[in-house]
């Protein structure tokens, strides 16, 4: 796990990792390594022996992280098989309550009127709510100020207190703020409404359909895992999201469920790092 505990990231590891245990028969231990946005984690499994007994959780982080470092030890595409697509989150678009805005048109509209006054937050340079931060700015052609916090939960803070007024975050993470009546939400990403929230509407609803990003979060082992050993694995993985138990749980938290195997999550993941790749390149941010 190369984020620290207790995050969206960590909890659907636990919940997965746990159902997994009763599938192989054997204990599964979520060990926290974080640190990098996640790359000390994945040079630790890069270099581990590939046996399938040492698992990386990764996130669509890894894939942005591609593009955005200057360098990287390890590369998600050529060192790692992907063995499943645990669940995706969609990133919802809030703002601080005293913003007088209940839309994305208006809020864009508010934007380009106050310029440089209006700051979002994120979780950090290069997150998936930063690059959908920018895209946004970027696309309504306002020029709202990047603000970036050590991690999702600072950030949120700050934009319902009011020294932020925007962020886009993983739903998760700030649905119990939403459901409370501390940040509005705006918009959220996906083809279809969240259960979660049914009331608000996608960004393709609200005249926005480039704005889609999703955050992912799936189970990797080093490359040169044998195919028995990945398919064995990937399938157990499977069957562990399939579990009714930990569909509501997964559900519960605001994920989506998918649970898919390495024949299908191998391609996408490559798919992914193309798609953020474009995204960092416009956004202009980079990390030495």
């Amino acid at each position: 796990m190369p984020f620290a505990a207790g995050g969206a990231t960590d909890v659907i590891a636990r919940t997965v990792g746990q159902k997994l245990s009763e599938q192989l028969q054997q204990p599964v231990v979520v060990e926290n390594k974080a640190g990098a946005n996640g790359n000390i984690g994945a040079v630790l499994v890069s270099r581990a022996e590939p046996d399938g007994y040492t698992l990386l959780m990764a996130t669509s982080s890894h894939a942005i992280n591609t593009t955005l470092y200057r360098k990287l030890d390890y590369s998600l595409t050529k060192d790692f098989v992907g063995l499943s697509n645990l669940a995706s989150v969609p990133l919802l678009l809030v703002v601080n309550t005293s913003l007088p805005v209940k839309t994305p048109a208006e809020l864009a509209a508010y934007a380009k009127q106050h310029g440089a006054e209006i700051n979002y937050a994120s979780g950090g340079t290069g997150t998936a709510a930063h690059l959908a931060g920018a895209q946004f700015s970027t696309l309504v052609g306002a020029s709202m100020t990047h603000v970036p916090y050590k991690g999702g939960s600072l950030a949120q803070n700050d934009v319902i207190g009011g020294q932020v007024q925007t962020m886009f975050a993983n739903l998760p993470e700030v649905l119990a703020q939403v459901e409370a009546g501390r940040l509005r939400p705006l918009a959220v990403t996906g083809n279809v409404r969240h259960p979660a929230l049914p009331d608000v509407p996608t960004f393709a609803q609200s005249g926005y359909p480039q704005i889609e990003a999703k955050s992912w979060f799936g189970l990797f082992v080093p490359a040169e895992t044998p195919a028995p050993i990945v398919a064995k694995l990937s399938a157990a993985i499977a069957k562990s999201v399939a579990d009714p138990a930990v569909q509501k749980r997964l559900k519960d938290l605001g994920a989506d469920p998918i649970g898919n195997t390495s024949t299908v999550f191998q391609p996408f993941v490559a798919e992914e790092v193309k798609r953020w790749g474009t995204l960092v390149k416009r956004s202009g941010a980079t990390v030495n």
